[in-house]
């Protein structure tokens, strides 16, 4: 069954021993992060913060904080609806079989496999989005307008000394094109006053292409909510690469199971989840930009400063009892990892149908997601793992992947010591190394450029005939079965 809301799966965190409150008086400034970020690399419980307090002017917040919500594979597992008695991190491969089963990713030839094709996205429709009225919205029950609105008044974590301000770091900022396709993604917002935050928002993102629409049609702004604290799944979707096909609130419906409930804002015609804790409606004007920055992201390192976009707050909705959800990043692992690999557990399908030679593929956590891939093969023809890299850094977020790491189907890729072995030893650099370039990740602070820089793919497998090796190739070595199973025979008398 499906989270309705965040309170849903809070209290099924609790009720598993997975929720820790806390009713010290805990500044957001600092001392939040300070204690999620040890009780995030010891993969430690969800916090609720029952007392936020500001030191330096002693004002109580009256939102408690929750953080580290996902911050383990058993939580993420359970946040996309994984069964959290039975069910197992892996069962996350079932949920990317259902997600592939309802993707067409291209029509058959036959009319008839077009008919079953356009059923199946009949199908597909059915777990969009289902509008409600405000009067069924929690998100509504409060509205705050005009001089009520004040953001300082939430308790917006300042997570690193560095930090250029209170950041809003588990947003769902909600856009729409001029056609009407919602956008849901996770944009840092870093309050700057009672009603104005920046937002980060990159060229390559889906909610940047919605403003570049909207500028080119002449218009001189675009309306903007941020919803705060929806059910987990849709907070996961917002960060997914979803096919250009869906949208984030239908893939969280498919997800989940069930359509995702949301509500028209107050201010604007833009639609959040209904059952949210805290929405911000507001809007971008186009050429407004103001210094947004540092920040300490998950590469472990400040994302420099830059210019942004601001984002102008009209309007505060929220339930009477709201809870403020957030997120810390820093250096792996925390909660951002595990919400990576539910990414790579969930798309392995598709990449499979674009990709049929590749067993699995793993994104290290030190590789934040955009660093580093390892794709195990099925290799069969001469030149394999190159079309691997090459064709993987034509998919989507895939572009930005720095280094891509290809091996034979009998390693795991998910044994980073088997993978370095490989590498370490089969490796001829002026063979299986390929050079490229093209897009970045923006926070990649190491390229010559910002956003566009070179990037590395090694192929790691054995070379078949034609690929220019042309000695003999050893084989690894290997006990044989008889000896083992004497060995395990007896091992019970040795006294190891």
């Amino acid at each position: 069954m499906a989270f309705t809301d965040l309170r849903d799966f809070i209290a099924l965190l609790e009720s598993k021993g997975q929720l820790k409150r806390i009713t010290a008086e805990v500044d957001p400034y600092l001392e939040i992060g300070e204690i999620t970020d040890r009780v995030s690399k010891a993969v430690g419980p969800a916090l609720l913060f029952e007392n936020p307090v500001n030191r330096a002017t002693g004002e109580r917040y009256t939102t408690p904080v929750v953080i580290n919500l996902m911050g383990s594979y058993d939580r993420m597992a359970w946040a996309l609806g994984v069964d959290a008695e039975t069910g197992t991190w892996r069962d996350l491969d079932a949920k990317g079989k259902q997600l592939m089963d309802l993707l067409p990713l291209d029509l058959p030839a036959s009319m008839k496999g077009k008919l079953d094709a356009l059923m199946g996205l009949k199908d597909l429709a059915s777990a969009g989005a289902r509008e409600v009225k405000s009067s069924k919205a929690e998100c509504q029950q409060v509205v705050l307008k005009g001089d009520e609105v004040d953001l300082t008044r939430l308790p917006v974590l300042t997570t690193w000394p560095e930090d250029g301000g209170p950041f809003v770091t588990l947003p769902l900022v909600v856009t729409r094109s001029l056609k009407g396709k919602p956008n849901v993604g996770m944009y840092r917002l870093q309050v700057f006053d009672r009603n104005t935050t920046g937002l980060h928002i990159h060229e390559h993102h889906d909610g940047a292409k919605n403003m570049r629409e909207w500028q080119a049609a002449g218009e001189t702004r675009m309306p903007v909510s941020v919803a705060l604290g929806a059910d987990p799944t849709t907070i996961f979707s917002a960060t997914a690469p979803a096919p250009p096909i869906i949208d984030e609130y239908l893939l969280s419906g498919i997800l989940r199971g069930e359509s995702v409930e949301v509500v028209k804002c107050v201010t604007n015609d833009l639609l959040v989840p209904a059952h949210a804790e805290i929405v911000l409606e507001g809007y971008v004007e186009f050429g407004e930009t103001r210094w947004e920055g540092p920040f300490g992201d998950h590469t472990g390192y400040y994302s420099l400063a830059d210019d942004f976009p601001v984002f102008h707050v009209e309007a505060i909705t929220m339930r009477r009892d709201a809870i403020y959800p957030t997120t810390i990043v820093g250096q792996p692992p925390m909660e951002d990892c595990y919400m990576g690999k539910a990414t790579e557990r969930l798309f392995l399908p598709v990449i499979r149908a674009m990709m049929p030679e590749v067993v699995d593929y793993d994104l290290p956590l030190e590789g934040v997601f955009h660093n580093c891939a390892i794709f195990q093969i099925k290799k069969e023809f001469a030149g394999q793992a190159f079309r691997i890299m090459n064709f993987a850094w034509s998919m989507g977020q895939m572009m930005f992947t720095k280094y891509i790491i290809v091996v034979d189907e009998e390693v795991d890729c998910h044994n980073y010591s088997e993978v370095a072995w490989r590498c370490f030893n089969n490796v001829d650099p002026s063979r299986d190394i390929l050079i490229s370039k093209g897009p970045l990740d923006r926070l990649d602070h190491s390229s010559n450029y910002e956003s566009f820089g070179y990037k590395m793919g090694i192929d790691a497998t054995r070379p078949l005939p034609g690929e220019g090796h042309t000695r003999e190739w050893p084989e690894p070595m290997k006990m044989t079965l008889e000896v083992k199973a004497r060995v395990d025979a007896m091992w019970g008398e040795i006294g190891l």
